[in-house]
C-alpha cells in the first residue's frame, strides 16, 4: 500500500537534485573573472610570458584594461612597456594574448607595433630571415594586384615608385595577436600594420568603430563569430594567408574596398545589417559566402573573382551589384533569395563561369536582374528541370519585362533543353516501380536490393527517388551511383508512350533547327540550305533527262553557275548555323533527315525508270507571263490548274538563256516561303508523277517552315513579343 507512495517520492526527489545540483566546471564553459590590469601586474606578466602553441605570448588574458583619457598616465606606460617587449630582438617574438578582457578607451594597436621601411636595404635587423621574406610579399602583391585602392596605398606607391628615393614605413607586428571573445568598448586601429603571425579575433566584440584600412595579414586571420557594431574599416587590406569571417555579425556600414583575399575568404552565414562594400576587391582564392544575410544594399562592382564564389543560400534584402566584376569560375547562387536588384551590367563572364540559379528565390514583380541585353541569359544554369521551372519562368517574365527578348528566349531555350533531357529519361531510362528484378541487377544494384526494390514497390510505389534510402538494402554509395539514371514514374501505356515519344521528336527538331523559335538567324540558316538544295534537285531533274537516243542535258555554262551559286549559298547558311547553335552538326544531321532521304529515292526511282513521255524537250517548270515582280504567293499551289485560260497565261521556262538556272532557285524560294519573282508551277500535261511527288513534297515542308519562320519572328521581335506575352 505505502510502497507507490515511496516511489512517488524518490522520483520528486531524484528531479529536485537534477534541476538544482549545480553542474561540474567541466560541463560549463565559464567566462573567467577579470582582473584590473595594473603597471606591477603588467611589468610582471611582460618578464614572465607564456608558451603557447610554441610561440612565447605576453599573458593578458582576462584583464579589465584601463586606456581612457582620464587614465592618460597608465595609457602611456601600458603602450611603451608593451612595445618595447615586443619590439626585443630575439629568434622567437613575443605574442600578445587579450583573450576574455575588456579594453576600455581607444586601443591604438598600430603603436605596439615596429616602424620600418619596406626597402630591402633598410629593413630593421631585428627581422630574422622569415620574416623578411614576408615583408617581400607585399611587393609581389603590389606588382600582381588589380585592385586601385592597393596600388594607391602609400607602401605600395613607394614600392613601385623606383626613382623615388623615400620609403614608406609600415608597421610590423611581430607575434601573433589573440583576441578571442575580447571586447573592445572603445575604437580599435590597426591601420597600416603588417601582421606576421596569425590573428585570432574569434567571437571578439568590438563596440566602436574599427580602422583596419591598408592592413597587410600574412598569416591566418579569423574573426569567427566577432560582433562589429560599428563601422568597420578594411579598405585596402591584404590578406596573404585564409581570412575567416565565419557568422560574424557588422551592425554598421562595412569596407572591404580595394582589399586583396590571396586565399580562401570565409564569410559563412556572416551578417551584414548596414552598407557592404566589396568594390575593386581582387578575390585570387576561394570567395564564400553561403548562407550571408544582407539586409542592405552590398556592392562587389569591378570585383575580380579568380575562383569560385559562393552565394549558396545567401539573402539579399537590397540591391547587390556586380558591375564590371570579373567571373573566372561558377558562381554557385543556389537557393539563394533576390528581394530587390541584382545588376550583372558589364560583367565579364569566362568560358567556364556560368550562374549557377537553382532553387533560387527570385519574383519578378518585385524584383529585377540586370545585365548586358544579348548577353546575360546565356549565363544562367540548372542541372534539371524539376524543381526550377518557377525559377526559369520569373527569369524569362524578368528579362521580358525589360524588352530583353534575347536574353528572355535564351533562358527559354535552356528551358526546353532541360524539358527535352526530361522526356528523354523518361522514355528511355529504367523505371523502378515497374522494371523486372533483370533490368535492375543490369543497371547496378544487386540481386538482394533488386529483390527488396521490387518487394516495396507491390505494396507502395515508390514517389522519388529519395525513397530508395528507406530500403535497410539500399546504401547511400549505391544510391548515389545510380539515383542519375533512375527514373520514378507511373507506368506509361502504349498510347501513352508513343504520345510522349513524339512530343520527344517535336520538341527536338524544335530545338535543333530554331532554339525552340528563339533564334532567327539560325532558322534563315537551315531555310537557306533547303532552298539551296532543292533548286539544284529541281534543276537537276528538269534539265538533266536522258543522254540517248538524243541527249537532253544543261549546258557546261549552266552547269557552272548552278554549283557555283550553290556553293555561296550554302556557305553562307552554314556560316548562320554554326554561329548561331551550340550543335550545329546535330542540326544538319536534323536537316539531312528531313530533306535527303524521301527526294533521293524519288530521283533514283526516275531515273532507274526513265522518261518516256511527249514534250521531253519542253521544261516541266512554267511561269505567270502576265506578271514579273515580286510576290507573296500564300496560297499558291506548285502545279497549275487544268483550265486552258491557265494553260495560256503560265508558259514554259525558256531553256536556252543564260539565266535560266534562277528559276529554280526561284521555284525552290516560292515552294520553302511562299515569295518569289515570278510565279512558276509545274505544268500539269505530261508531267511524272515522281516530279509531282517531289515538288508537293517540298511545298509541304514549306507550310511547316513558314509556321517556323512566323513563330520564331513572333517571339524574336520585341514589340510584337511584349504583345504577345505580357498581354
Amino acid at each position: 500500500m505505502f510502497k507507490p507512495i515511496w516511489n512517488t517520492l524518490l522520483i520528486i526527489f531524484y528531479a529536485f537534485l537534477l534541476l538544482f545540483t549545480p553542474l561540474p566546471v567541466e560541463a560549463a564553459t565559464i567566462q573567467p573573472e577579470r582582473t584590473s590590469l595594473t603597471l606591477e601586474l603588467l611589468q610582471e606578466r611582460l618578464h614572465n610570458p607564456t608558451l603557447k602553441e610554441g610561440n612565447l605570448t605576453v599573458d593578458l588574458r582576462g584583464m579589465v584594461i584601463d586606456l581612457r583619457p582620464e587614465n592618460a598616465s597608465f595609457r602611456d606606460a601600458f603602450y611603451q612597456s608593451l612595445r618595447k617587449e615586443l619590439q626585443k630582438n630575439g629568434a622567437k617574438p613575443l605574442g600578445l594574448d587579450l583573450s576574455y578582457s575588456l579594453i576600455q578607451g581607444d586601443f591604438i594597436g598600430s603603436d605596439l607595433g615596429l616602424r620600418t621601411p619596406l626597402y630591402a636595404q633598410a629593413i630593421a635587423p631585428i627581422f630574422n630571415a622569415t620574416e623578411k621574406a614576408q615583408l617581400e610579399q607585399l611587393r609581389l602583391a603590389c606588382l600582381q594586384s588589380l585592385t586601385v585602392t592597393l596600388i594607391n596605398s602609400k607602401d605600395c606607391r613607394s614600392l613601385l615608385d623606383t626613382e623615388s628615393t623615400a620609403s614608406s614605413e609600415v608597421t610590423v607586428f611581430r607575434g601573433n595577436l589573440i583576441l578571442e571573445q575580447t571586447r573592445f568598448n572603445g575604437e580599435v586601429r590597426f591601420n597600416n600594420t603588417f601582421f606576421l603571425q596569425s590573428l585570432n579575433a574569434k567571437n571578439a566584440v568590438f563596440l566602436q568603430p574599427i580602422n583596419w584600412s591598408e592592413a597587410r595579414f600574412s598569416r591566418p586571420a579569423s574573426f569567427d563569430n566577432a560582433s562589429f557594431r560599428q563601422a568597420s574599416n578594411f579598405r585596402g587590406s591584404v590578406f596573404f594567408d585564409r581570412a575567416n569571417f565565419k557568422q560574424a555579425q557588422f551592425q554598421d556600414v562595412t569596407s572591404f574596398y580595394g582589399s586583396l583575399f590571396v586565399k580562401t575568404a570565409n564569410f559563412n552565414q556572416a551578417i551584414f545589417k548596414q552598407l557592404a562594400k566589396f568594390n575593386h576587391i581582387e578575390w585570387q582564392g576561394n570567395a564564400n559566402f553561403a548562407g550571408v544575410k544582407f539586409s542592405n544594399q552590398v556592392q562587389f562592382a569591378k570585383a575580380n573573382f579568380n575562383q569560385s564564389l559562393s552565394l549558396k543560400e545567401a539573402a539579399f534584402d537590397q540591391a547587390v551589384i556586380f558591375r564590371e566584376v570579373f567571373f573566372n569560375q561558377p558562381v554557385d547562387l543556389r537557393s539563394a533569395s533576390i528581394l530587390n536588384q541584382a545588376d550583372f551590367s558589364d560583367a565579364i563572364f569566362a568560358n567556364s563561369a556560368l550562374l549557377n540559379v537553382a532553387g533560387l528565390t527570385f519574383n519578378s514583380n518585385q524584383a529585377k536582374i540586370l545585365g548586358n541585353p544579348g548577353r546575360i541569359g546565356k549565363i544562367f544554369s540548372v542541372p534539371t528541370l524539376q524543381g526550377n521551372q518557377s525559377v526559369l519562368r520569373n527569369l524569362v517574365q524578368n528579362f521580358r519585362q525589360q524588352q530583353q527578348v534575347i536574353d528572355a528566349n535564351q533562358i527559354e531555350y535552356t528551358r526546353q533543353r532541360l524539358k527535352l533531357q526530361e522526356l528523354t529519361h523518361e522514355l528511355w531510362g529504367i523505371n523502378i516501380n515497374n522494371a523486372p528484378v533483370s533490368s535492375l541487377m543490369k543497371l547496378g544494384f544487386s540481386q538482394t536490393q533488386a529483390e527488396a526494390i521490387a518487394q516495396r514497390r507491390i505494396t507502395q510505389p515508390f514517389r522519388n527517388r529519395n525513397e530508395l534510402l528507406t530500403l535497410a538494402e539500399i546504401d547511400l554509395a549505391t544510391y548515389n551511383q545510380l539515383s542519375d539514371r533512375l527514373v520514378v514514374a507511373e507506368s506509361l501505356a502504349v498510347g501513352n508512350w508513343l504520345l510522349s515519344a513524339w512530343g520527344c521528336l517535336s520538341l527536338t527538331v524544335l530545338l535543333l533547327l530554331s532554339g525552340y523559335g528563339t533564334n532567327f538567324w539560325l532558322v534563315f540558316g537551315v531555310g537557306g540550305m533547303a532552298i539551296a538544295y532543292f533548286g539544284v534537285l529541281f534543276w537537276l531533274v528538269d534539265r538533266y533527262r536522258r543522254l540517248h537516243p538524243v541527249p537532253i542535258i544543261p549546258t557546261y555554262y549552266e552547269t557552272v553557275a548552278i554549283f557555283i551559286s550553290f556553293s555561296c549559298i550554302t556557305f553562307f547558311s552554314l556560316l548562320a548555323i554554326f554561329r548561331n547553335t551550340d550543335q550545329p552538326w546535330l542540326t544538319l544531321g536534323c536537316l539531312g533527315i528531313i530533306i535527303i532521304p524521301i527526294p533521293m529515292i524519288l530521283l533514283i526511282r526516275l531515273y532507274q525508270q526513265g522518261r518516256y513521255h511527249d514534250l521531253m524537250n519542253v521544261s516541266y517548270l512554267t511561269e505567270d507571263g502576265t506578271f514579273r515582280q515580286l510576290r507573296l504567293l500564300i496560297g499558291r499551289l506548285p502545279v497549275i490548274p487544268r483550265n486552258q485560260v491557265f494553260r495560256e497565261r503560265y508558259m514554259s521556262l525558256l531553256w536556252d538563256r543564260r539565266w535560266n538556272w534562277l528559276n529554280y532557285y526561284d521555284f525552290s524560294l516560292n515552294n520553302l516561303v511562299r515569295l518569289g519573282f515570278n510565279d512558276i508551277r509545274l505544268r500539269d500535261q505530261h508531267l511524272p508523277g515522281i516530279i509531282s511527288t517531289l515538288a508537293w513534297y517540298q511545298w509541304s515542308l514549306g507550310v511547316l517552315y513558314i509556321t517556323l519562320v512566323l513563330w520564331t519572328l513572333s517571339r524574336t521581335i520585341p514589340g510584337l513579343n511584349l504583345l504577345i506575352y505580357l498581354k
